[in-house]
């Protein structure tokens, strides 16, 4: 790997502060001459410049990233953000041309992603327009408004995976911000946008051609061909999974349970000099090794030392541009390798590195071997026994960032750190004018003292193999880590608890965790034990945490195969557990979920598994997990996500998952008033008087249906098919569709005599608007109620700001797609029969509903409640740092809500045709910290600091005087009483 493409991609890596987790290699198409490297995947040949029209399949690489994010899994951790403080007379709209004429250049930045079936594609979309908002901005505001647009979330299968945001600073100084989706770029692909995009300016300021080389070959064409190989790239994967074979995860981390979205990542620094970075340099001359593999050797060094195992395996990223012709093609064109390297005995520093030198290259030899593939022939072997990644721990050298240079411009890197994780430890070494050690962790999986002690000791032992690299491993210093031994955390091992007697063990195991209320476990003759636990608290763990837990407690022939978290044990009369109403329980025959299940397995792994057989040991994999959820939900009409399989791993733990949601149905079914019996969509009738509503399963819309059903009006309420029956439970007719299925829409506005639109993705403001103008096209009569936000007034300058005022700028982009969306409603309205339009501002919700209590503890609150929950500084703005003597929060109680909105729908209220503001009070910040403090049982502490999160300087109290009768609270809407029933 030449230094250029090492730079790059190291480059990316620490910008972005994210590891490249299981992605594929991603090497280019054209034909390699010469013979492949023994061992290596052979190397076939495609046409220099061969171009496929239509659709195509994914490359490893990409399936990996579309496999996360269908799982919930991906997140911002896999967003590139590239941002540039530009000083000069910039051009906006030569910059927008610019970035249209790159989208059509390069197929892969304009790409969707759809399915067809068990499997995705992705297609090219025409070359159309790239916007360019511009929002001014001060410099101190840009932060946080970067951040916020680096983590909005793309829609892989509708586009675009490419957006722009420029933030205007003065007249002269600007900051531009482009953030891309992973699946369509790496580290190498980012030099050639920054050239292209240089060279496509410059044509577009002086209106000639512009001055660029060929383009590599489209990524698409690539894929074709990497797909065409999967054959060869199977048997290599074996090859290489059965040298793997026997290898565990580094055991440093607490077991990480499959979850929804990224995860919070800590990152810590220590300097090193330039001195000793040309020792490791010359140290790696002298053993014909590069400065990343003296790297390497001294983070193997480290966990050697931190663990005691000496057998270990780390993960590093390794990309596919070594020849010219591959430079030039954006994608992605990287792999992770699985370095396994052997330090048994007392070797040396110098002898370890010849050990870690002699892997790196064995691993090396494979890197067109994709690591999914590798973890697919590992099957359960791919995990440690709770579940986490044989790959948990990565290495890499990294360089700074660089700026997106365009001309007549001066040009500075702005680094944005998503602070997210995708490895649950990385140790890094940052090579540049200020080089340093650093340690970033999933805060999940390592605490931040340990963390500490890690990094100190990586840092000392570069330092001193630096100048001595012949002393033993033993001899070299570390700090003493977090384990005591290998499998064993010398953490505080709580014990005690309430006594199992004749129980399972596993059961006083579980009660001895305070968070546990109750515990049960089913252990029928010849089949693995099951437990069940009731849980309590803000912060309760998972299932799979549980039995992560256990695994240190209790002798594997005790252990549970699973830990399933249920809402109450159901019990006899006497009061005893009834354990065969137990989730998955033994029963005297097969059910027809288990049944299902088992089928589905078969068809997907090969024969029919046993109802105790482990998704993992059967060779299953995240895109078989997604399969299976999917043939499942379209076979039972239940709800089941590929998170789900991989958290529950059984058929018998599946089928009892799939049977509690059947019996929630069937509860939501009987308790449906009569009369209110679903009709066929074709031949639907409208009931006088009916309101559709949207968004009814969410926090908002849930209050609403209550409320129109206990004023015994008819509804309608679009749902997605697998929640029907929630809303089917409240007499509700329910019509299937969301808001990307404009037909859906069409049919469930026709005929309504009011519309109450609450529903809102929240960050696809495309989805959103398009969705708005199917409703109102369709809307033909009666009253039309859109739930909007105050974010649609912006950043007013008065603190005062009264129903309807004009926005300020800068709006955010979910602000804008309100205000868009208002301005819809409003021109429909009165035209062609319909009614009035009502615009209902709302700011942030409180209540009981989960989707709530989820809200609370992320947005502007999420900082400060997940500083309590953690015991660390609440750190709030400084009153009056800008003219303001107050912050804080303007807050609306969701039942108050509901009643001001269909109060708004019933068109006799005040607000009727306007825009008006839904707001049942104040919260100032250090109010609202020092009760979370209160609630938590927290030690933290309030600190006023002018270096406050950005983001929390909200000095606006909104008026709300139109609805201030239907907004007055009722006992237990008081902000204390629903934040205590939100965070218990």
């Amino acid at each position: 790997m030449t230094g250029t493409d090492q730079a790059a991609r190291q480059a990316d890596l620490l910008r972005l502060a994210r590891r490249r987790a299981g992605a594929g290699p991603a090497r280019t198409a054209p034909a390699r001459t010469g013979s492949a490297p023994a061992g290596s995947a052979r190397t076939g040949s495609v046409p220099a410049g061969q171009t496929a029209e239509g659709p195509a399949p994914l490359s490893h690489a990409q399936q990996r990233m579309w496999l996360m994010d269908r799982l919930g899994q991906g997140g911002a951790g896999y967003h590139v953000p590239l941002a540039t403080r530009l000083r000069g007379p910039l051009d906006t709209e030569a910059l927008a041309a610019a970035l249209t004429a790159l989208t059509a250049r390069h197929a892969v930045l304009r790409t969707r992603y759809g399915q067809r079936g068990d499997h995705p594609y992705q297609e090219a979309a025409p070359a159309t327009p790239v916007p360019v908002p511009v929002l001014p901005a001060t410099p101190e505001a840009a932060p946080a408004l970067l951040r916020t647009e680096a983590g909005r979330p793309f829609d892989l299968a509708t586009g675009p995976v490419l957006r722009a945001l420029l933030l205007r600073h003065g007249q002269d100084d600007h900051t531009l911000l482009l953030t891309l989706h992973h699946i369509a770029v790496d580290g190498g692909s980012l030099p050639v946008l920054a050239a292209d995009l240089a060279a496509l300016y410059r044509a577009a300021l002086t209106g000639q051609p512009a001055d660029l080389p060929p383009a590599g070959p489209q990524y698409a064409d690539y894929a074709r061909w990497e797909r065409s190989r999967d054959a060869e790239l199977a048997a290599a994967a074996g090859t290489w999974a059965a040298r793997l074979t026997g290898a565990r995860p580094v055991p440093l981390l607490r077991p990480v349970p499959p979850g929804p979205g990224a995860r919070p990542a800590a990152l810590h620094t220590a300097p090193l000099t330039p001195e000793t970075l040309d020792g490791l340099r010359r140290l790696g001359t002298r053993h014909g090794a590069t400065l990343f593999t003296v790297v390497l050797a001294a983070a193997f060094a480290t966990l050697r030392l931190a663990t005691g195992e000496p057998d270990l395996t780390v993960g590093c990223a390794s990309g596919h541009r070594a020849r010219p012709e591959l430079r030039r093609t954006v994608g992605l064109s990287v792999n992770t390798l699985p370095v396994r390297a052997d330090l048994s005995g007392e070797p040396t520093f110098t002898e370890a590195l010849t050990r870690v030198r002699s892997a790196l290259l064995d691993a090396q030899e494979r890197r067109d071997v994709p690591f999914d593939l590798v973890v697919e022939r590992l099957g359960a072997a791919a995990r440690g026994e709770g579940g986490h990644p044989l790959l948990a721990v990565s290495c890499d050298l990294v360089r700074p960032a660089g700026a997106l240079a365009l001309p007549g411009l001066a040009a500075e890197a702005v680094d944005i750190d998503l602070g997210l994780a995708k490895f649950g430890l990385a140790l890094l070494v940052e090579d540049g004018p200020r080089p340093r050690c650093l340690v970033q962790h999933d805060v999940a999986a390592l605490d931040e003292a340990a963390a500490g002690r890690l990094l100190t000791g990586f840092a000392d032992l570069l330092t001193a193999v630096a100048a001595d690299a012949d002393r033993p491993l033993a001899g070299l210093p570390a700090a003493p880590g977090p384990w005591s031994g290998p499998g064993r955390w010398s953490g505080p091992d709580r014990t005690g608890g309430p006594a199992a007697g004749p129980d399972h063990p596993a059961v006083g195991a579980l009660l001895a965790d305070p968070r546990i209320v109750e515990a049960a476990v089913v252990a029928a003759e010849g089949r693995p034990a099951l437990a069940y636990a009731v849980v309590r608290g803000p912060a309760s763990p998972s299932g799979t945490e549980l039995r992560a837990a256990l695994r240190h407690r209790l002798p594997a022939d005790r252990l549970p195969a699973a830990v399933t978290l249920v809402d109450a044990l159901p019990r006899h009369p006497d009061g005893t557990v009834d354990r065969a109403r137990l989730p998955g329980a033994p029963a005297a025959r097969e059910s027809e979920a288990l049944a299902a299940v088992r089928t589905v397995f078969g068809e997907l792994l090969s024969g029919r598994p046993t109802a105790d057989a482990d998704f993992f040991h059967l060779g299953g994999h995240s895109l078989m997990a997604v399969q299976l959820a999917e043939r499942l939900r379209a076979r039972t009409g239940l709800p089941l996500t590929g998170l789900d399989v991989l958290e529950q791993r059984t058929p018998r733990a599946l089928a009892g998952l799939l049977d509690t949601r059947a019996a929630e149905r069937r509860a939501a079914t009987a308790a449906r008033p009569t009369g209110h019996a679903r009709p066929a969509a074709r031949h639907r009738t409208t009931r006088a008087g009916t309101v559709l509503l949207t968004g009814a399963t969410g926090g908002v819309g849930a209050a609403v249906l209550q409320e129109l059903i206990a004023q015994g009006r008819p509804v309608r309420a679009l749902v997605r098919p697998e929640s029907a029956h929630l809303v089917a439970a409240n007499g509700a007719e329910a019509a299937e569709g969301d808001l990307a299925d404009h037909d859906s829409l069409r049919r469930a506005v026709e005929g309504v005599d009011a519309v109450i639109h609450a529903a809102c993705t929240f960050t696809e403001h495309r989805t959103d608007l398009a969705a708005m103008r199917t409703l109102v096209d369709g809307w033909r009569g009666g009253e039309f109620v859109f739930v909007s936000s105050v974010d649609a007034y912006g950043r007013p300058a008065a603190a005062d700001v009264p129903e309807g005022a004009p926005a300020e700028a800068p709006v955010s982009p979910y602000g804008q797609t309100k205000l868009d969306c208002e301005r819809i409603l409003l021109a429909a309205a009165g035209t062609g029969g319909r009614g009035a339009g009502t615009v209902v501002r709302s700011p942030i919700v409180w209540g009981p509903h989960r989707r709530l209590r989820d809200q609370l503890r992320w947005g502007s609150t999420g900082a400060l409640y997940q500083a309590a929950l953690a015991g660390r500084p609440i750190v709030l703005p400084t009153p009056a740092a800008d003219g303001h003597g107050w912050y804080g929060a303007s807050w609306v109680h969701s039942a108050a809500l509901a009643r001001a909105v269909v109060g708004c729908a019933d068109g006799t209220g005040r607000a009727s045709g306007r825009t008006v503001n839904a707001v049942t009070g104040q919260v100032a910040w250090a109010e609202l910290a020092a009760e979370l403090v209160r609630l938590l049982g927290s030690p933290s502490a309030v600190e006023l600091r002018a270096d406050a999160e950005p983001e929390l300087r909200r000095p606006w109290h909104y008026r709300a005087e139109a609805l201030a009768d239907l907004l007055r609270p009722e006992p237990g809407e008081d902000w204390r009483s629903v934040l205590a029933a939100m965070v218990r």
